[in-house]
């Protein structure tokens, strides 16, 4: 009998049901844990969903031309000139990363730490991951010297290593890479042969234009695949939505015609009415612009908080330059959270925040990190309020500190912090 590939639940996805458990049981919970953005959707992209409510026809695999021309044009005003026949769109930018490593076959370079799903999916692909580690402050990008040495060990192995995922701005450390980093990646995976797929969901929530850093595709056009959504820059996780741009050439076109293929045996086709909304959005009109810039004020203001708040119990954390995440690390601390807390790794430490503080956070183990280390992942895209009034509120406010709800949510980050420093 054939053994399935090992594969586990997501560990966000299981953080937000234990702590929705735990929230139905009348207990009092703090969610640092999930990757929801908890924003308002924009009134203009819930017309064009209602609008297009009754287009229940398949379309084509690839997404209807308007969303490819949308995401083409998206991508050019940020200098990548896109064919529109070189888009693809899924039901998500997630399913899309997966189909591509059916797509492009062989092994996968991950960065350690990376987002929990990027390792999953390959074992799920059939393949196996090569974790490669990240230089210091610039997560997303596995270091290029350690990536050289990682493929070949692998390759004289006899694995066959095709492609690398890259993160730019990074989940989990809401860091970015420096652009000699990029290029440098770019130039090793020219060397190697690999496929370079980055995910750049993120590229529009980074704080300063100075950290914009470009895109693999600038260094390495011809073998960079990117891919976005909408899930993240407009919090629209449950409309399930994104795109894949593939390289020109042979071997993007040919990646294409695969990534095509699969997509047609799993999903057909991404939902029509999604399709007309988000082709709005990629068209970037004002109000979709006004409506991303006020997101990624709240972003930078209540995650630049929280940050303070870690490293004022003496945690180490690399400055947060982009999204909602940070990754927070306890070694500092690591005698005295041993000796009054019986914590010695990552796992021990969420665990004893959730159980006795009703915290969730995401343990580094989840992103590929040795489980001994002590680095944790918290995000803030749920503190933004529980109502749609409260995080619309949030979305407008001068100062989103002050408002109750958010001010209520980094108390307790203090309160439960300095118990765990005492």
């Amino acid at each position: 009998m054939l053994e399935a590939p090992p594969v586990t639940l997501s560990a966000t996805l299981a953080a937000d049901e234990a702590l929705a458990r735990r929230r139905g049981a009348g207990e009092r919970v703090l969610s640092l844990a999930s990757g929801e953005i908890g924003l308002p959707v924009l009134p203009a992209l819930r017309e064009r969903l209602a609008a297009a409510a009754g287009r229940n026809a398949y379309g084509p695999v690839a997404g209807s031309p308007a969303l490819r021309a949308a995401a083409a044009g998206y991508w050019a005003r940020r200098g990548l000139e896109t064919d529109p026949g070189l888009v693809v769109c899924g039901p998500g930018s997630k399913p899309l990363l997966f189909a591509l490593l059916l797509a492009i076959g062989g092994d996968v370079v991950v960065p350690v730490p990376s987002w929990v799903s990027y390792a999953a999916q390959a074992r799920l692909a059939g393949a196996r991951p090569v974790p490669v580690p990240i230089l210091p402050g610039q997560g997303g990008v596995p270091d290029p010297e350690a990536l050289r040495e990682a493929v070949g060990r692998a390759r004289a192995a006899g694995r066959d290593t095709r492609c690398v995922v890259v993160t730019l701005p990074d989940n989990p450390t809401g860091t970015v890479a420096a652009p000699a980093t990029v290029r440098r990646l770019a130039e090793a995976a020219r060397e190697l042969d690999l496929i370079v797929v980055s995910d750049e969901i993120y590229r529009d929530l980074v704080f300063d234009p100075a950290d914009r850093t470009p895109s693999p595709a600038v260094f390495a056009p011809e073998r960079t695949v990117v891919t976005t959504g909408l899930a993240k820059n407009l919090a629209l996780g449950g409309w399930r939505a994104g795109v894949a741009r593939l390289p020109e050439g042979p071997l993007g076109r040919g990646t294409r015609d695969r990534l095509v293929a699969v997509a047609s045996q799993i999903w057909s086709s991404a939902a029509a009415p999604v399709q007309a909304a988000a082709a709005y959005a990629f068209e970037e009109p004002p109000e979709v612009v006004e409506h991303l810039a006020a997101g990624r004020r709240l972003h930078e203001t209540v995650v630049r908080a929280v940050a303070e708040r870690f490293t004022a119990v003496g945690a180490e954390l690399p400055p947060v330059r982009a999204t909602c995440y940070l990754y927070p690390d306890f070694e500092p601390l690591r005698e005295h959270l041993g000796r009054a807390h019986g914590v010695h790794d990552s796992g021990g430490l969420t665990t004893l925040l959730a159980e006795r503080y009703g915290v969730g956070l995401l343990p580094g183990a989840a992103f590929g990190e040795p489980e001994r280390h002590l680095r944790v992942r918290a995000a803030t895209g749920r503190l933004y309020g529980e109502t749609e009034a409260e995080r619309t509120g949030a979305l407008s406010a001068a100062d989103p500190l002050r408002l109750p709800w958010i001010r209520e949510s980094l108390n307790r980050i203090d309160e439960v912090l300095g118990a765990l420093a005492r």
